[in-house]
């Protein structure tokens, strides 16, 4: 089993947002995603997608971006994105009955001996050396704070998914929309939450190839982290972890 990553696949098969606006490289971006999918992915295998799957607004709009999805190989572990406004109770998103669908809200999930976990996260608020923040900034700073509780949500439930499969496991993947950190943020209240719950990997995606010189890509703290988002790939699937024969 392998375990890959991609996110910000950005479909709108039913929604009239071409991602080429913002490049020639986004051309029919789903044709080379479908490509470089089938090429890498085996059935066996986990994909990671944290967030911004879809342009749609309601669910039945989004549908044929998802089916399209999960048609696609391995199982997928879709978690949401700051443009998921179509991302609505887990009961809705359950009862599609995506085949190798899974939802990560508020939960995790084992596979062999590597744990999944994650939320969507948020932008990063002030530091406490920055100007105070202004009153339309408050809201942003509470929504961060809530996907911190989310973390520690779905950190707990891993833990209550690992009682019911003994053994230790040998990898533990954190998947976020958000970055966790930034090449000029190296330590925030997010990679602090990682590092006390042991994770070992972490894959994020929201940002593009016009946000590079921000982007953190390395180990730190003993945490390889990774940027997944699609056109930072060549839209191919990211391999994050092979468990050993």
């Amino acid at each position: 089993m392998r375990i890959f990553a991609i996110s910000d696949l950005h479909l709108s098969f039913t929604s009239n947002k071409p991602m080429d606006r913002f490049g020639e490289h986004w051309y029919r971006h789903h044709e080379k995603i479908e490509a470089n999918w089938r090429q890498a992915v085996r059935e066996e295998d986990v994909v990671l997608i944290p967030g911004d799957h879809s342009w749609a607004m309601k669910l039945h709009e989004a549908l044929p971006d998802l089916q399209w999805i999960a048609r696609l190989p391995g199982t997928k572990i879709m978690g949401k994105g700051n443009h998921d406004l179509w991302w609505t109770t887990m009961k809705r998103l359950t009862d599609l009955d995506l085949p190798s669908t899974c939802w990560l809200h508020n939960s995790a999930f084992i596979f062999g001996n590597v744990g999944i976990c994650g939320t969507r996260g948020w932008s990063f608020p002030r530091q406490e050396t920055e100007p105070p923040l202004a009153p339309e900034e408050l809201q942003e700073e509470k929504v961060y704070r809530h996907e911190l509780e989310r973390l520690k949500i779905s950190f707990t439930a891993l833990e209550e998914a690992r009682r019911q499969h003994p053994g230790n496991l040998d990898a533990v993947i954190c998947m976020l929309h958000f970055p966790p950190l930034l090449s000029d943020r190296l330590d925030t209240d997010v990679t602090r939450l990682l590092v006390e719950n042991g994770v070992t990997h972490c894959v994020y995606g929201h940002m593009h190839l016009s946000h590079q010189r921000r982007v953190f890509r390395g180990v730190r703290d003993n945490i390889k982290y990774d940027v997944c988002s699609c056109d930072f790939n060549e839209f191919a699937p990211l391999l994050v972890y092979e468990q050993p024969a």
